[in-house]
């Protein structure tokens, strides 16, 4: 007996015009920006500023720096908790979703008071170490969404046999988490390095706090001088967002091949002389 699908396609259709219909509507009023005509000029306007290329710049490396010392920090981790303390795992765990629990305006407050002038490392006192500060917040905001794809990247490999098989020829234990954990999780820090992206590029709390010139400060600031401009935005934001998330989906639906050693730790190793 065949199932109806009559109401699931129903359904299905009215979920994709929730979505569908507001950016439909945004995306026509960003082209109404010259009267009496469709046109790309909110697109033009925002392209050419000066600031938002400037923000923009500044939001992307912010975003960078944020996933390459949360690569660093999460992978020797979630590694290490896995092959020498599966115990601590549901603790680890339950750390690395706290910042999901606690709002970002505590956090940043947090930062500010431990950080501030009567502190021992009082980066809020230069542009620089204001900068490295939000880098850490954005660290820790993405936190929950590294550590879950970098655990489970982690646990479609036997990394007990791959660092077996790495020490018995050779490596030490950096080189091994170096050359041959991360290689056989690129595919799931890809992943979390496309959520750390999208959720740190557009960042507003943390950021508008610290007074950073990022993305977020300066999308809320045009929405208020601006009406086409913030239309525009929002429509390249939104395209942004699920080009991330659909270069996610591909890679978490990618299968490698077997894990792998690197070439060099399949050498021949030297014989003792006699």
């Amino acid at each position: 007996m065949k199932r109806p699908v009559l109401v699931p396609a129903v359904i299905a259709i009215a979920c994709a015009a929730f979505f569908a219909l507001p950016l439909i509507a945004t995306f026509h009023f960003s082209l109404k920006m010259t009267r009496g005509t469709l046109s790309l000029d909110s697109y033009r306007s925002v392209m050419s500023s000066d600031v938002f290329v400037s923000a923009l710049g500044f939001s992307a490396m912010a975003s960078l720096a944020a996933i390459v010392l949360g690569v660093l920090i999460v992978v020797p981790t979630a590694y290490w908790v896995r092959l020498k303390l599966p115990r601590m795992r549901p603790f680890v765990e339950f750390l690395s979703l706290l910042p999901l629990i606690i709002p970002p305006v505590v956090l940043v407050f947090g930062y500010v008071r431990i950080y501030g002038t009567q502190s021992l490392l009082p980066l809020t006192m230069t542009q620089t170490g204001t900068t490295v500060l939000l880098i850490i917040g954005y660290v820790v905001l993405s936190l929950p969404y590294m550590y879950r794809a970098v655990d489970n990247g982690m646990g479609a490999i036997d990394i007990a046999t791959l660092t077996e098989a790495a020490e018995s020829l050779g490596a030490s234990r950096l080189r091994t988490v170096m050359t041959v954990i991360f290689p056989n999780v690129r595919a799931a820090i890809l992943s979390g390095a496309f959520l750390t992206f999208s959720i740190s590029l557009g960042e507003f709390v943390m950021t508008s706090l610290l007074n950073r010139p990022g993305l977020g400060p300066y999308m809320v600031q045009i929405g208020q001088d601006r009406a086409y401009e913030p239309a525009a935005i929002a429509i390249m934001a939104f395209g942004f967002t699920w080009g991330c998330m659909i270069l996610m989906s591909v890679l978490a639906n990618h299968r490698p091949g077997a894990p792998w050693l690197p070439r060099f730790l399949t050498l021949r190793r030297r014989t003792p002389q006699a």
